[in-house]
């Protein structure tokens, strides 16, 4: 049995760290309201824009750039939306295990080719494909320490350059969707080339509820300048929805931690005071036999 110094440092140490993970869960729980926050407000933007560019693309007369469907598929980029801190419990590892399964069922020739890109935003979806070998051409930690627009917008421009130039016949985006405050979808999906017939049933909800639109100077030019500010808010709406589940993942994690601290702490007091019961035991026992052995001298 461990001695009393021993267990008591232990029980100071459980007791320290239980302080961290209250500190770090009340933190989380007021970054995730922000995040839910920014997140909230960004939809009624999102959807509406879904809808006028799902209108305009049903009245295209011209075949735009980035609607191109490609009769061949010779290179692939995926944008990987991981975070920049840990102690989030698998809020990493499940996506990155999803995504690498995607990738390895579905566009394993491209791998063995070095025909796929990968896009990271995040310390971890960086450092976590770089060690298995994966070709990463752009990476962007500390992502989230500032989380601007205008760094997504960035991002997307640069993706939506290589698309146009055609030197990628796809691109697709992984992030975890903020579901509830302990669960989290894993999205894979598909953002260019746009898919028209995705995009109207998306947006037949909204057709229904609103009349027609009347277009100045006409569709093909208001869709020409919105198509790109629609996929920029595609990255942006993940970005956000990834940040909100990460702060869920992290409250929850940090909360279960306290937890099994509070259990740890109380094997270490039982503990504690069956030692210390098994001293006094000992010492009365030493006192009882020394007593004895003096009387019997």
């Amino acid at each position: 049995m461990a001695n009393l110094r021993d267990i008591r440092n232990r029980i100071s140490s459980v007791n320290n760290t239980q302080q961290i993970t209250k500190a770090m869960k009340m933190v989380a729980a007021a970054k995730l309201r922000k995040a839910q926050g920014r997140m909230k407000s960004t939809r009624p933007y999102a959807n509406k824009m879904r809808e006028i560019v799902a209108r305009l693309v049903s009245i295209n007369t011209s075949h735009h750039k980035l609607l191109r469907n490609p009769e061949e598929v010779n290179r692939v980029a995926m944008i990987v939306v991981g975070s920049d801190k840990g102690l989030c419990g698998g809020f990493n590892n499940n996506l990155f295990k999803v995504v690498e399964g995607t990738l390895q069922n579905e566009y394993s020739d491209f791998i063995e080719q070095g025909k796929l890109d990968l896009i990271t935003i995040g310390k971890k979806s960086g450092a976590y494909f770089s060690k298995r070998g994966y070709n990463i051409v752009e990476r962007h930690p500390g992502f989230f320490d500032d989380l601007q627009y205008d760094h997504a917008a960035e991002i997307m421009q640069n993706v939506i350059s290589e698309f146009t130039e055609e030197n990628y016949d796809k691109v697709l985006i992984s992030f975890n969707e903020f579901k509830t405050v302990i669960a989290q979808n894993r999205i894979v999906e598909q953002v260019l080339p746009i898919n028209p017939e995705k995009l109207l049933s998306e947006g037949k909800s909204e057709f229904e509820a609103t009349g027609e639109y009347i277009y100045e100077p006409d569709p093909d030019s208001i869709l020409e300048k919105l198509l790109p500010v629609y996929l920029v808010m595609q990255l942006w709406r993940a970005v956000l929805d990834s940040n909100a589940a990460e702060q869920g993942a992290r409250m929850a994690a940090m909360d279960n931690a306290t937890e099994n601290a509070k259990e740890l702490l109380q094997e270490l007091k039982l503990k504690y005071n069956q030692a210390r019961q098994s001293a006094i035991t000992t010492e009365i026992s030493e006192i009882v036999s020394g007593a004895q052995a003096l009387k019997d001298t």
